[in-house]
């Protein structure tokens, strides 16, 4: 249920790549404080902005503005455009979902030097679920990962065959209602995956995972890839329903 291609992605590609994003993210954020955007606050005090088609995630705790994510980014640039149809993602991922792997959606996170926070026990499946109900157990992710990933950096922490015990339940004191609830979590069984950059990440919406910050003086990057059975609608088609997360635990 978990697949790691160490070093799948060579030291050139991953050069271009993180080249690409910084680049995007420079775009992203001018127009931003240019005034070009939307604004929406999550219920957790998160603050979002909207702007060219994609929506910034700002670390909320920061001294200043720092990014935890854009979402959706494919559409930015061509290179990152061209990754859906890269058979070095797009073969394992259909074997992992078992179907022809089609595109949901293409994020980029951040975990800057120093700032970039940590992010709870959650699964990513109710919130897919959220959008598209019972095809949510359908999709999966591959993250690229464009630095180093360690513990010292937040590399992400995993809990190895969850996925095969379904929706669990979510943490009653989250007020988004997306996080694991911790007391579930059996960390004893936690494995942290550290990979260089150019490694690729795979597992299913119900894999439990967290990350921890980044204290160190390097960034962390990644760019993740959610893949679906080919045919259907992407995420940017759907919109996120709260009321479908009464059928969940």
């Amino acid at each position: 249920m978990t697949v790691l291609l160490r070093e799948l992605f060579t030291a050139a590609e991953v050069d271009r790549l993180r080249d690409v994003v910084e680049r995007v993210h420079a775009e992203v954020v001018s127009a931003a404080e240019a005034g070009e955007t939307t604004v929406n606050v999550w219920p957790d005090g998160h603050r979002l902005e909207t702007v060219r088609g994609t929506t910034i995630h700002w670390e909320p705790d920061a001294v200043g503005k720092a990014v935890r994510s854009l979402s959706p980014v494919s559409h930015l640039d061509p290179l990152l455009e061209s990754l859906w149809g890269e058979p070095r993602l797009v073969e394992p991922m259909s074997s992992l979902i078992g179907a022809p792997a089609g595109r949901f959606v293409a994020k980029l996170n951040f975990k800057r030097a120093g700032v970039g926070s940590e992010f709870a026990w959650h699964q990513d499946f109710p919130y897919w679920y959220g959008c598209c109900g019972a095809a949510a157990y359908d999709i999966a992710t591959a993250i690229v990962m464009l630095d180093d990933n360690t513990v010292e950096n937040g590399a992400m922490t995993l809990i190895p065959g969850s996925p095969a015990e379904g929706p669990v339940r979510r943490d009653p004191l989250d007020p988004t209602g997306l996080l694991v609830d911790p007391t579930v979590v059996d960390e004893s069984r936690a494995v942290t995956v550290e990979a260089p950059a150019g490694s690729v990440l795979m597992f299913p919406g119900l894999m439990i995972h967290r990350s921890a910050p980044n204290r160190t003086a390097t960034d962390r990057r990644s760019l993740l890839y959610c893949f679906q059975p080919s045919g259907r609608p992407e995420l940017s088609a759907l919109h996120y329903n709260p009321e479908r997360l009464v059928d969940l635990p």
